[in-house]
């Protein structure tokens, strides 16, 4: 198989491998890789319902359910009453969490420093860009499923309803 067909394989290969690399530094600092995904993910998506979480972390919507219940006896989390939806809760991050996501930013600095060794900063640069590019194509085949943290957000997509005439935002 040539270089290009086995691109998919990589990338996964390189996302378990970064995940244990990860998970090893921050047990060290008694912390599991679902409190790190979570407290992260909350931190870069404000007001996040838990099933959008749950789909963004990859996790059992269950098992998520029982690390949020944990994090929020540790007064880590809140979850609140979506003011646009009040079928939903919406999860925010409480003050107490900035400790840990300070420590959860030290691992995360510690696991690609580990990952990246040997490839300069021109060529780190370089392959931030194609990777978001690459991102920002598959996003756009399939709009709606990326993280939107800290990658360049697009406009809302709005669907019109079938004799109502009127514009409704998309689900995303």
């Amino acid at each position: 198989m040539d270089q290009m067909g086995d691109f998919a394989f990589l990338l996964k290969d390189i996302s378990r491998l970064y995940a244990r690399n990860f998970e090893r530094h921050a047990a060290a600092v008694g912390l599991s890789l679902d409190d790190c995904r979570v407290l992260t993910y909350l931190s870069r998506n404000p007001g996040i319902s838990q099933a959008r979480l749950a789909y963004l972390t990859d996790t059992d919507p269950m098992t998520l359910g029982r690390v949020l219940k944990r994090m929020e006896a540790d007064a880590l989390i809140a979850r609140r009453t979506d003011p646009r939806d009040r079928r939903v809760l919406a999860l925010a991050l409480l003050p107490s969490s900035t400790r840990i996501l300070k420590e959860i930013r030290r691992v995360a600095a510690r696991a690609l420093a580990d990952g990246l060794a040997g490839i300069d900063l021109a060529e780190r640069e370089r392959l931030m860009r194609l990777l978001r590019l690459i991102h920002a194509n598959l996003d756009a085949l399939v709009p709606g499923l990326a993280e939107r943290g800290t990658l360049r957000r697009r406009k809302p997509q709005t669907r019109v309803r079938r004799g109502a005439g009127t514009r409704i935002p998309a689900a995303s």
